[in-house]
């Protein structure tokens, strides 16, 4: 009893995910205008873009608020690049998200990379592996993450910290709450 459409489809297939039924809402409390901006016509646009495959099953790629668009319009999904970065074994968490040059006005992607330093110091066989080795491990893991997407998806910089990032309930990361690098 439930509709599943992708609306507004990018030249990558990729666009909103809105949905209908019974089991969607009504509207949010005493709250008219931020009804108007998700409900239309009976839809539920969930602000989650994704696309829909020749076998007919949804896929999500990222949050609509968090898309990084750049100076030619290219849209880079941050969950996306995140999930690259987190297959990494060396990888406990990243946290992606664009920052403009301003000599070019380009968008760049940038990560808050959060590194696995039990792995580390296995890979690297130490009880204390040096910033410096870590930052070289995590660099070289980059590059390579880097080489299996398009240019403008490459993470051009990124920062090494060591507290995990604030979560959610639901232990997903808090973009709002972190501070770009």
């Amino acid at each position: 009893g439930v509709e599943l459409e992708v609306r507004d489809v990018d030249s990558n297939g990729i666009g909103e995910l809105v949905t209908r039924g019974d089991n969607v809402m009504m509207g949010y409390f005493e709250n008219k205008l931020a009804t108007e901006k998700v409900l239309k016509d009976g839809w539920l646009y969930t602000g989650d873009l994704g696309h829909v495959d020749s076998d007919g099953f949804f896929y999500v790629t990222g949050r609509k608020k968090n898309v990084i668009v750049t100076k030619n319009g290219k849209n880079i999904y941050p969950e996306e690049v995140e999930a690259y970065l987190n297959n990494s074994p060396y990888i406990l968490e990243s946290l992606v998200f664009g920052h403009e040059d301003e000599s070019s006005g380009e968008t760049y992607v940038n990560a808050s990379i959060v590194p696995d330093v039990d792995a580390i110091m296995e890979k690297l066989h130490t009880s204390e592996p040096s910033d410096e080795s870590i930052y070289d491990l995590i660099n070289n893991e980059v590059k390579a993450i880097n080489k299996t997407m398009p240019l403008y998806k490459r993470v051009r910089s990124f920062k090494i910290r060591y507290e995990e990032f604030v979560k959610t309930t639901t232990k997903k990361i808090k973009r709002y709450a972190e501070k770009a690098v």
